[in-house]
């Protein structure tokens, strides 16, 4: 890793880029985002952009392309079938991953949709080191069921475990021989853990995933929407891969795996996902499917200009110097927020940073959705989009109960390039003062709620008019400051 250092002591990341393109912001004042948060249903995901100043909703699709991709996508073929575009995709993922096969497909979710529908069926059971929402929800719809087999540090908030995305082997081992093998289809390894923070998984518990894979003949398929981050923690945090090239990880991790999927919305900074793969049975089988929900072999639902996009992007993914902005600025982040007692997630993942409102609300009950209260309240306070990623983002069991989530957290992702320093300093500064005078921020209720993914379009309305005393708290220290 290329080592910066401040002559006088600054510990700030360096962006190994410049900015050539800009988009204007606004911040409307908090009075409107009062009215916004509540045309929204306090949902941050139902804001309108116009009303948001730092979207750090997502890393999905809202990342800075480089100059090189740009330029790429004027190249695009779009002939429907044989593109010249999908071949340098396609050369490129074999490069890369040394796969033969490689699917196209809208986006990651898309990919998750195939995978289930060849490899589940009723009964099936499916070990994770954790799950993604839709990831769970393509396996359930199909009659699987999940089991979670993150480590034991992997539910600490607070830690000193550079891996907590990490699956514990004697679980996956005891959970095979409980249900026998004929139940589990595949196990799945996600780089890095999404919903707890970002977490990454080290190269050393991948390989001893694929010995019990090997053992019980068992496929390994890995979810690499995240990998850029988690390559980036690899080579930085493994003292045995330190002397690795990314390339060179990238390729191991590829050999260990049977099936790698993601969305290049995260990984390759474009719009699209895709599925590769040496087995010849399981291509066949999801090739089929491709055709009938996502369109030709040789775009798959995307455009062709993205195609481009994420030849290039995923060689950029192989640039040290590309993939260590990310964790970076998630690091500075973090550690401005600790330094003012602001309880958030260490160490720092990748996405983004992750704020446990557990902790900063601890007043409020799960069952009034902390995390969803707080992503609410930052926006108010700031402009700020975040996502909470708790409660809210499970769904109720078949009992009508609620499921409570591990973890309460409001993810504020940085997606890769597009953010300042300053503006992530605006951030702690506002996060920090609504820190100080979170006993002011009160609970939410469900006044329409989807059965599935409700996190995405759920309305819901405060449990009191905490919303109201927070604008007037913040007036009276802000004055006339938006």
């Amino acid at each position: 890793m290329n080592n910066v250092k401040f002559y006088y002591g600054n510990d700030v990341p360096l962006e190994m880029h410049k900015v050539r393109i800009v988009q204007k912001l606004d911040l409307v004042p908090v009075e409107r985002r009062l009215e916004a948060i509540e045309e929204a249903g306090n949902n941050t995901f139902l804001l309108k952009n116009k009303d948001v100043f730092l979207d750090m909703l997502t890393d999905s699709g809202v990342n800075a392309m480089s100059d090189k991709q740009m330029a790429a996508m004027m190249e695009a073929d779009d002939s429907y079938a044989g593109s010249t575009t999908f071949t340098k995709l396609e050369e490129k993922i074999g490069d890369i991953f040394k796969k033969k096969y490689f699917l196209p497909a809208h986006q990651g979710r898309a990919c998750e949709n195939l995978l289930s529908q060849v490899l589940v069926k009723p009964g099936s059971i499916v070990p994770m080191n954790y799950h993604f929402t839709t990831t769970k929800a393509h396996i359930v719809l199909n009659g699987g069921s999940i089991e979670e087999l993150i480590c034991e540090e992997g539910l600490k908030t607070t830690s000193n475990d550079p891996f907590k995305g990490n699956m514990d082997v004697d679980k996956l081992r005891d959970l095979i021989n409980k249900h026998g093998a004929d139940k589990v289809p595949f196990i799945r390894l996600e780089a890095g853990t999404n919903l707890i923070g970002g977490q990454p998984l080290s190269l050393e518990n991948m390989r001893e995933v694929r010995k019990v894979c090997d053992e019980f003949g068992i496929l390994l398929v890995l979810d690499a929407s995240l990998l850029a981050d988690n390559l980036y923690f690899i080579k930085a945090r493994e003292e045995s891969c330190k002397d690795m090239s990314i390339r060179e990880i990238t390729a191991e991790m590829s050999d260990l795996s049977d099936i790698i999927y993601f969305s290049a919305r995260k990984l390759g900074c474009a719009r699209g996902g895709g599925i590769c793969t040496n087995n010849e049975d399981m291509y066949l089988k999801i090739r089929e499917l491709v055709t009938l929900y996502e369109g030709f072999l040789t775009y798959g639902g995307m455009s062709v200009r993205e195609i481009e996009a994420i030849a290039v992007g995923l060689e950029e993914t192989m640039d040290e110097n590309m993939i260590n902005q990310g964790p970076q600025f998630i690091a500075y982040m973090v550690k401005e927020l600790e330094k003012k007692g602001v309880p958030v997630i260490t160490p720092a993942g990748g996405l983004g940073c992750h704020i446990n409102a557990m902790e900063f609300v601890d007043h409020i009950p799960q069952e009034q959705y902390p995390a969803g209260a707080l992503a609410a309240a930052i926006y108010l306070i700031s402009g700020v989009r975040g996502m909470e990623r708790g409660t809210m983002s499970e769904q109720r069991g078949a009992d009508g109960n609620e499921t409570f989530a591990n973890m309460e957290l409001v993810r504020l992702a940085l997606p890769r390039r597009v953010f300042t320093l300053s503006q992530v300093n605006y951030a702690v500064d506002r996060i920090a003062w609504l820190y100080e005078n979170r006993k002011l921020i009160g609970g939410l209720t469900f006044v329409e709620e989807p059965k599935v993914l409700r996190f995405f379009f759920g309305r819901l309305k405060p449990t009191s008019d905490w919303q109201v005393k927070l604008v007037e708290k913040f007036r009276e220290d802000f004055g006339d400051s938006l």
